[in-house]
């Protein structure tokens, strides 16, 4: 049996407490990346240098959040199941380590230096976004397989929506703008229909307006208001 055909059969209709966060680290990785390909050094970008600093830091909660309700579950019933996730978790925080030094050098670097860093600076954020997409895939393929084996959908929705709890407004926010873009329209409809029946109202037209709106193209934005889902 063919790595696809096992994964497909282990995990088929299941809970997906992976996918919608990976696609959306995976868009907004190809965009930072484009973005620091396409950018001029010669010219200031802290806008550019800012957002990548933030995405960097929603990179880190991600991983927070992995650790804290989905590894120890998975270790609490699959002892040493994630020693290796968790080194790759290690190496992760130390790319963010060096990212953030190679942000400051472009910062503070004279402006004929700027241009030779801002390369260095690129380089650097695509060889972590390289390890990343690696990472991301042994997790939908190796361990979400595990996690279905040792886990109801029902406790794998719990472990997804304690992940939700445990986020401040601003970081919902953030984290949907990741998302929804990323979505295809059964997911996005999916997300929506059960965050408005759930949601408080104010929460739910928070999600539509700061994140929805301002991320998704506009015949996908107004598909959500045919649904009647724009608050």
């Amino acid at each position: 049996m063919s790595d696809t055909e096992f994964l497909t059969q282990a995990v088929a209709g299941r809970w997906d407490i992976y996918g919608p966060i990976h696609k959306g680290l995976r868009l907004a990785h190809g965009d930072m990346a484009a973005r620091l390909g396409r950018a001029d050094f010669t010219r200031g970008q802290d806008e550019l240098l800012a957002d990548l600093a933030g995405h960097l830091a929603l990179g880190a909660k991600h991983l927070a959040h992995e650790e804290t309700h989905i590894h120890a579950a998975l270790e609490a019933r699959a002892p040493g199941a994630t020693a290796d996730l968790n080194a790759q978790h290690d190496h992760h925080r130390a790319r963010f380590d060096s990212l953030a030094i190679a942000i400051c050098a472009v910062q503070h670097a004279a402006p004929a230096d700027q241009p030779m860093l801002g390369r260095v600076l690129y380089l650097a954020f695509t060889g972590f976004v390289a390890e990343d997409l690696e990472h991301m895939r042994q997790e939908e393929t190796i361990i979400w397989p595990q996690l279905c084996a040792l886990f109801t959908d029902q406790e794998l929705a719990g472990m997804e929506m304690a992940i939700i709890g445990s986020l401040a407004p601003e970081e919902v926010i953030a984290f949907m703008r990741l998302m929804l873009p990323a979505m295809n329209p059964a997911e996005r409809t999916g997300l929506l229909s059960g965050m408005k029946a759930d949601a408080p109202a104010e929460a739910y037209a928070a999600v539509i307006e700061l994140a929805a709106r301002p991320t998704l193209p506009a015949n996908d934005f107004a598909e959500l208001e045919r649904q009647g889902l724009v608050a």
